[in-house]
């Protein structure tokens, strides 16, 4: 039955199937633009199910200016739309310092749906290691920790992020950001994510960890390889 699934509370408007799902796939869309002459682009992702059936799409808004100056630093809006147009998810991103050395000005993420409406945050921890987050609830109650490798560079292999219990005794998901082959890896900022979660966990939740993804993308892996040189 389509109409049926775990139990939620209040789901919002347009996030109904991701009560119905445990694993969520993301795939960043190639910017040739950005490939061949170095520019930033805003940033662009299809959202999937396991099957690879599109579930979303997600478009970051930005201005040229904003773009060249701040890079993997700056601030954004993420409009996530479903199959219909409708916007479901909006996701947005201040300017906040991005050195691990300042620990007063550190990451988050407002995830909002439907748009206007805050169903949740991401707030990075200061830690001068690991990457540290955690998941809030819209009343900026902690409901999830999110850890990362001491080394978020992979040359061959996946990076994964655990999603764990407040006290980290227990895992609950994982982001992981997957190897896309040499090509991609060498010439293009464009990643892949997979994401999972309990299929009973909130799906308020399970949009923060969607949107959690966003972030880690930006925070660790969008450098651009023609800007390094």
């Amino acid at each position: 039955d389509q109409e049926s699934g775990p139990h939620q509370p209040s789901c919002p408007p347009g996030l109904e199937y991701l009560t119905q799902i445990d694993q969520i796939l993301v795939h960043q869309k190639v910017d040739l633009a950005e490939m061949i002459i170095g520019w930033e682009m805003s940033n662009s992702y299809v959202v999937k199910n396991i099957l690879g059936q599109q579930i979303f799409t997600a478009t970051e808004e930005n201005d040229a200016l904003t773009l060249q100056l701040c890079g993997p630093l700056r601030p954004f809006t993420i409009h996530l739309h479903d199959n219909t147009g409708r916007e479901v998810l909006t996701l947005k991103r201040p300017l906040n310092c991005g050195c691990c050395c300042c620990p007063c000005c550190l990451q988050e993420l407002e995830v909002q749906s439907p748009p206007g409406t805050p169903i949740g945050y991401v707030e990075q921890n200061w830690h001068p290691l690991w990457p540290k987050f955690t998941v809030l609830n819209e009343l900026r109650q902690p409901q999830l920790r999110v850890k990362g490798p001491w080394c978020d560079c992979s040359c061959v292999s996946d990076v994964t992020f655990q999603v764990t219990s407040l006290d980290e005794t227990a895992e609950v998901g994982r982001i992981s950001k997957q190897w896309g082959g040499f090509m991609q890896e060498a010439f293009t900022d464009a990643d892949n994510f997979g994401i999972s979660f309990p299929m009973d966990l909130d799906v308020k939740m399970k949009a923060v960890m969607l949107a959690a993804c966003f972030l880690i993308d930006f925070m660790f892996f969008e450098n651009n390889p023609k800007q390094d040189h």
